[in-house]
């Protein structure tokens, strides 16, 4: 079944299993956002902040996935959770919130990479959710200005940090591990 077209309705995570999946969405309170594939640019840049991630993760408890995996930020059994969102990178250390489809619950880490149509999406919408779940370090990663907005939950809410990539970025919920950011970005285009 293909996302219906009704305007002012709220969908929720059983609707959500219902839809094509030809296509990939995610559901920020109700409303449903399709995604667009990401760009060779993109890929290249999470490729390499992943690897960077799983060398790190190799041998401790958490995990980290990339997108597509669903995130339910609110979980509910019923399934009328209406917040279903698939991060560009995301870390879970608790195994328990894990089903083999899904992340139900936040997740502790999450990495979205920006493009012109998710930038307002990225940094409100979602950022909003994953600080009221619980994420407890969410980056955003701007592709063409080569800087990282670090979002760090503290007393329920994000502190906030621009930074390049002229020293490796710390990860606060991991002491000792730092992202080298020269080597997401690449090569800097002429």
């Amino acid at each position: 079944m293909g996302l219906p077209q009704e305007k002012d309705v709220r969908y929720t995570y059983a609707d959500y299993l219902e839809w094509d999946d030809s296509e990939r969405y995610e559901l920020i309170e109700g409303v449903p956002y399709i995604m667009a594939s990401p760009s060779e640019a993109h890929q290249t840049m999470l490729l390499e902040f992943a690897s960077q991630f799983h060398a790190f993760l190799k041998g401790k408890p958490c995990k980290g996935f990339i997108a597509p995996f669903d995130v339910r930020l609110f979980p509910q059994n019923s399934h009328d959770d209406d917040t279903i969102v698939q991060p560009d990178f995301l870390v879970v250390c608790d195994n328990s919130k894990l089903d083999g489809k899904a992340c139900n619950g936040a997740p502790d880490f999450v990495l979205e990479i920006l493009s012109p149509s998710t930038s307002r999406k990225d940094r409100i919408l979602k950022k909003a959710q994953y600080g009221w779940a619980g994420v407890k370090e969410y980056w955003i990663i701007g592709p063409k200005d080569r800087m990282l907005e670090k979002h760090v939950l503290e007393n329920g809410k994000y502190t906030h940090e621009w930074l390049d990539a002229s020293v490796p970025v710390p990860v606060s919920i991991f002491p000792g591990f730092a992202i080298d950011l020269s080597l997401v970005f690449g090569e800097e285009e002429p």
